[in-house]
């Protein structure tokens, strides 16, 4: 049986900061939804500076209608400044809005590490892959929101 959620059209953002961690989030995002049968076309991988713009990209992609999901992507490492926690909080509660004011599945794929090492560990291209978890986490809620949007009312 072919999965329904094959023909979901999904975009993912990725945060050009940090690309040494970021390209392993992506292909590790690419081989999930690959594996469930859904096809991401070059053109719906969307480049962000950082992770603070991804929930601004995230929402409009989401208010086009174009897309079922979207995956974002993004690594922010602890330095010796508060930068850390503002950029982490604000992507964070972003992405959160964004999804929310869309109705529409963006998933959470910024790490959020103290160490380089930390962040090469979690975007390695294995079953840790944190790409992998934000893409299975669209791809999942997608078709929950589908089975909860076709059911009847009850009474």
């Amino acid at each position: 049986m072919t999965d329904p959620i094959a023909a979901s059209r999904i975009a993912i953002v990725v945060s050009r900061f940090n690309p040494e961690v970021t390209d392993g989030l992506l292909k590790g995002a690419l081989d999930h939804l690959t594996a469930k049968g859904v096809t991401v076309a070059p053109t719906d991988v969307i480049d962000a500076p950082g992770a603070f713009e991804l929930p601004l990209i995230a929402q409009t992609l989401a208010r086009t209608g174009r897309y079922d999901g979207v995956v974002c992507l993004g690594c922010v490492i602890k330095g010796d400044t508060a930068h850390f926690e503002f950029i982490s909080l604000g992507a964070s509660l972003g992405l959160m809005a964004a999804g929310l004011t869309t109705e529409t599945p963006i998933t959470f794929g910024v790490l959020t590490t103290y160490t380089d090492e930390q962040a090469v560990i979690r975007s390695r291209d294995d079953a840790e892959n944190k790409g992998r978890e934000a893409a299975l986490a669209c791809h999942a809620t997608i078709a929950t929101l589908r089975r909860i949007r076709r059911e009847p009312a009850a009474g």
